[in-house]
């Protein structure tokens, strides 16, 4: 029963795919993605994260209490890896730089020389591959001394961001031709599950999303005004999660598209649209500001020279691409509390009965990404755009069919993205190259095309279906009947 079983669902994933084209361009690029926290390890060799004091104060913040001390050892076995993606094929690798192996302390009068050293041989060892590097100057690795100071919330964080990243371009400018500012988020500024667990809801994380976008800007035109022979392209990530109305009410429609601009628009409108937050944003949070007692908006205002500065500061976006929620409207609350979900207003939850991951948030939902990627052209006048992340978390298994249907499904909604509504997507890279460490689960939940056994200290890479599947589909470049006899 059981290898009927199987064999019904290998039957399922090799269905010839019925689009309307089953190519991708000619200058289509293919990558994968991981970040400096998650696969490097060489805790000794950086200064300290927020997320390292936090783990120390309380390690069962983490589901198994481990922590990315050693992680994957990419910092001592990056050749490995580099071995990896010549295997695969890609065309780009996106990974990050961890600020605080590049500055332990967060300040740029301290530069650590084994920082730049090692991601040096990592750009020169790709480049010599034919692999292009794309690298994220930020992916939730704040030096803790610089949250002591408020982190995201302080406005100086935006010149010390700039301060880092003229390092960057210093060091490693002359190769890299993508460069990522920030992987977007609030994580922690609003809650208290996340370092720096700030718990601020409605006054936090807004302060957290204008810093962010003032300290992408800067670099942008530190980019343009100081590095500009390098010719870099900067981008920035959203993390495009689709907003379905749960039904077709005006009032659950309304609520819909606020939970877009709630959470994708307020990031991309100051940068891709006009240069200031959302207007249904600043409605609502100047609204229920007035009604809660505040003398004005919560939501911190651009100045007119702000939004002249923040406007039009991009060459090309990322999107982080993983699962889709339904949303309905809520009743006006009345009280002094005050919060992001109230501003919104809005019920934002998943169907029981759609497919999941291993991840209780992750549900499989192709149809989404095509959405809220015509939902981004639409808004913002069809800007070029890469997938930055889009990945399937299960228990690790080598032989993970669920990872390559998730892709299968995702990649055709994509090139009907692409060939129907013409969205200018450039590329797409898979989360995650390697089984690494997934933040507060720990080693729980993987994404990895490569299984890694974090019981070996040599921590031995093993291809899974999903990489010799990702690898194939690099080679033919469409998708079309897959490659069975491959898996």
């Amino acid at each position: 029963m059981i290898i009927f079983h199987k064999f019904a669902y290998l039957l399922l994933i090799f269905q010839p795919i019925v689009c309307a084209n089953i190519k991708f361009p000619d200058d289509f690029l293919f990558g994968v993605a991981s970040s400096a926290y998650q696969i490097e390890g060489g805790y000794d060799s950086r200064g300290k994260t927020t997320f390292d004091h936090h783990w120390e104060l309380n390690s069962s913040m983490v589901a198994d209490s481990s922590n990315a001390k050693t992680a994957c050892d990419s910092y001592n076995q990056y050749q490995k890896d580099i071995d990896l993606l010549v295997d695969l094929g890609v065309n780009f690798y996106r990974f990050s730089i961890s600020w605080p192996r590049i500055l332990p302390r967060g300040f740029p009068n301290e530069v650590n020389p084994d920082g730049i050293r090692y991601y040096n041989n990592l750009i020169d060892g790709l480049l010599a591959k034919n692999i292009q590097p794309m690298v994220t100057m930020f992916h939730f690795d704040l030096p803790k001394p610089l949250q002591d100071l408020g982190g995201w919330t302080n406005p100086v964080i935006s010149d010390l961001f700039e301060d880092y990243a003229r390092i960057l371009f210093k060091n490693f400018g002359n190769r890299v031709k993508y460069w990522i500012t920030i992987n977007s988020n609030t994580w922690g500024y609003g809650d208290s599950d996340w370092p720096p667990m700030v718990n601020q809801s409605g006054f936090g994380d807004y302060l957290c999303v204008k810093n962010t976008v003032l300290g992408h800007a800067k670099v942008y035109h530190l980019s343009k005004r100081e590095f500009r022979e390098q010719k870099s392209q900067i981008g920035f990530v959203v993390d495009g999660r689709w907003y379905e109305p749960a039904s077709e009410s005006s009032q659950n429609r309304d609520a819909a598209e606020r939970a877009r601009e709630f959470n994708v628009g307020i990031w991309l409108n100051p940068i891709y649209g006009s240069g200031d937050f959302p207007a249904i944003v600043k409605q609502r949070v100047k609204t229920t500001s007035e009604k809660e007692g505040f003398s004005k908006s919560r939501l911190p205002e651009f100045t007119p020279d702000e939004i002249n500065f923040v406007k039009n500061s991009f060459d090309f976006l990322g999107v982080n691409i993983y699962t889709s929620f339904l949303v309905k409207d809520v009743d006006e609350r009345n009280d002094k509390d005050f919060s992001w979900d109230k501003d919104m207003k809005a019920e934002i939850y998943q169907d029981s009965r759609w497919e999941g991951a291993k991840s209780n948030w992750l549900k499989v939902t192709p149809w989404g990404l095509r959405k809220v990627l015509g939902w981004i052209k639409q808004k913002y006048n069809n800007p070029p755009m890469f997938i930055t992340e889009n990945g399937f978390s299960d228990g690790g298994e080598i032989e993970d069919l669920g990872r390559v249907k998730f892709m299968e499904l995702y990649l055709k909604a994509l090139l009907e993205a692409i060939d129907k509504d013409r969205v200018k997507v450039k590329g797409y890279a898979a989360w995650s190259l390697l089984d690494n460490f997934e933040w507060l689960v720990g080693y729980t939940e993987k994404f990895g095309l490569y299984h890694v056994d974090f019981a070996d200290p040599h921590r031995k890479r093993t291809p899974k279906s999903s990489s010799k599947w990702y690898k194939k589909l690099i080679e033919r470049r469409q998708l079309d009947e897959m490659y069975k006899t491959e898996l």
